[in-house]
């Protein structure tokens, strides 16, 4: 019949492909991220760890923190947004707020003199709670780097080895994992990992940095060890200053022994550059002062033969 005919060329063509030595070898495999053998994927598709995270800033931000305070929310689908908290406030209302917008998660950012700013983040009620100081912020705006990632996608975190090591690192990757990981499921979160972020400590410090994750070619988009990373932004640095058993409050159960405040900075950056009248004035005090500390006494027998 015609059928069988026009079946023929193709079932031969088919077996001469099998028979080809090389051609398992470079074909790629059907299932590279073994998404066949994870049964939850197709078990579970209700969103059951129900994270929300409310991210918002207090009054006298600037334009720069206002715009990190945005990037921080384009990377968390499950943010809430909330206006700008009060000065004159307690941080203890901010529980308050959490539970009117039915969150567990909470990342702060405080404002002082228009030129510090304290990042804070939280597990609402039960606490902890943890303060870092916010330095060398880099908006995505202001970089102007070449990656791109999906709105809504879900990020990768990665931490390095010190956060596995040092005992309140644990408890601050617990708390950023909490916050910053998208669950999975999430009505505004999207079924994809095109992005990754890492946490690295260096200097006592934790540098943040955003990656897009991209195949080397067209082609390599289903093989993971092919894949390549593009900075997206933003890049910022947190200094840990201490962290508190609850939520705003309680014991604290960690104290940056080498943090100084940036007023402390300040303060002795005029002392070492101060007028320079006034520390040739004090030279010349010291070394007149010097010199009288090394003139020798006189010697009642320096004129017995005279």
């Amino acid at each position: 019949p015609p059928r069988a005919k026009a079946r023929a060329p193709a079932g031969e063509a088919a077996g001469e492909a099998a028979g080809e030595p090389g051609a398992a070898a470079d074909a790629a495999p059907p299932d590279p991220y073994l998404l066949a053998d994870a049964a939850y994927i197709q078990k579970d598709t209700r969103w059951r760890n129900k994270q929300r995270t409310l991210v918002f800033a207090s009054r006298g931000v600037t334009s720069r923190f206002r715009h990190l305070c945005e990037d921080i929310r384009k990377l968390l689908p499950h943010h809430k947004t909330e206006p700008k908290f009060e000065k004159t406030s307690s941080l203890h209302e901010i529980n308050e707020v959490c539970e009117l917008k039915s969150c567990n998660n909470v990342v702060f950012f405080e404002a002082r003199k228009m030129t510090d700013l304290y990042m804070y983040v939280a597990r609402v009620p039960s606490g902890p709670t943890v303060k870092f100081q916010v330095l060398n912020i880099h908006t995505t705006g202001e970089v102007r780097l070449a990656g791109n990632c999906l709105v809504g996608s879900r990020p990768l975190l990665h931490f390095d080895k010190p956060f596995e090591e040092i005992s309140y690192l644990r408890l601050i990757k617990s708390l950023l994992i909490q916050a910053f990981g998208t669950p999975r499921n999430h009505p505004k979160s999207k079924p994809f990992h095109d992005h990754i972020m890492g946490f690295y400590w260096m200097d006592g410090k934790i540098w943040f940095r955003h990656y897009q994750i991209s195949p080397d070619t067209p082609d390599d988009r289903d093989d993971p060890e092919r894949q390549q990373l593009t900075e997206i932004g933003p890049r910022f640095v947190l200094e840990p200053i201490r962290m508190l058993s609850g939520s705003f409050s309680g014991q604290t159960l960690y104290a940056n022994a080498h943090y100084m405040s940036p007023t402390a900075l300040r303060s002795h950056a005029k002392q070492l550059l101060k007028n320079p009248y006034t520390r040739k004035l004090e030279a010349k005090a010291d070394r007149k002062k010097r010199i009288e500390d090394g003139r020798q006494p006189e010697d009642p027998t320096d004129e017995v033969f005279v």
